[in-house]
């Protein structure tokens, strides 16, 4: 009985420690109930390139997978040189696994993605960002808070950046954060919701790093 007890607390270490590694980088980004949004005057409108502006990275025991996801739309508002305000629309459809080659299980895993086990892409073809406020960080960062509006739920998520001003341009650079996928309905493979998933549960943060450039 003893051996069985020792060899299943080895066996949960171990796993616990995989799990660990194969997590997504970065701190969680402090998830609360959505904000109200204020609408702030602003001196400047910058638009916001298309181009894939979010890095992913989703995980479970044993392995993990990153891509992009493109922002198709946005624009970033800005009063004597602070950001105060503005939004984008991420296409969830566009969403792409970088780390798998075509017909060697990256289509099989980007479908499964899409599907209503995940993003149920079909039902909620777009996601949006709306910052609410950005203040003062740490080593010359900003904490941004926004709204995160994703598979039809709203939180509002603070996550630190790099904000930087140029002649008739910005660029925002998020550090790696995670969300929990869960907050936003997705559960499958979650061992927060079923039991006996075993090495078949999936990591229930997500990691993102946003990038953005915008110009006047």
């Amino acid at each position: 009985m003893k051996l069985i007890l020792k060899l299943t607390t080895i066996i949960l270490v171990v796993g616990f420690f995989t799990s660990c590694q194969n997590a997504p980088k970065g701190e969680k980004a402090v998830t609360k109930a959505a904000e109200t949004v204020t609408k702030k005057a602003a001196s400047q409108t910058f638009k916001v390139s298309n181009f894939p502006g979010i890095n992913w990275t989703g995980s479970k025991i044993g392995g993990s997978h990153n891509g992009t996801l493109t922002v198709t739309d946005g624009t970033i508002n800005a009063n004597n040189g602070k950001v105060v305000g503005g939004k984008i629309t991420i296409d969830m459809n566009s969403l792409i696994c970088k780390d798998l080659e075509a017909g060697k299980g990256k289509e099989k895993l980007e479908g499964h993605l899409k599907s209503a086990d995940f993003f149920d892409v079909a039902n909620n073809p777009t996601s949006t960002f709306e910052i609410t406020k950005v203040t003062d960080g740490a080593n010359g960062q900003s904490n941004v808070t926004g709204n995160l509006t994703m598979m039809g739920v709203t939180k509002s998520i603070t996550f630190p950046a790099q904000i930087e001003f140029g002649e008739g341009a910005i660029s925002v650079t998020s550090a790696d954060f995670t969300i929990n996928r869960t907050d936003f309905g997705m559960k499958y493979g979650s061992a927060s919701f079923f039991d006996d998933l075993k090495d078949k549960a999936i990591n229930d943060e997500v990691g993102l790093k946003i990038g953005l450039k915008a110009r006047l």
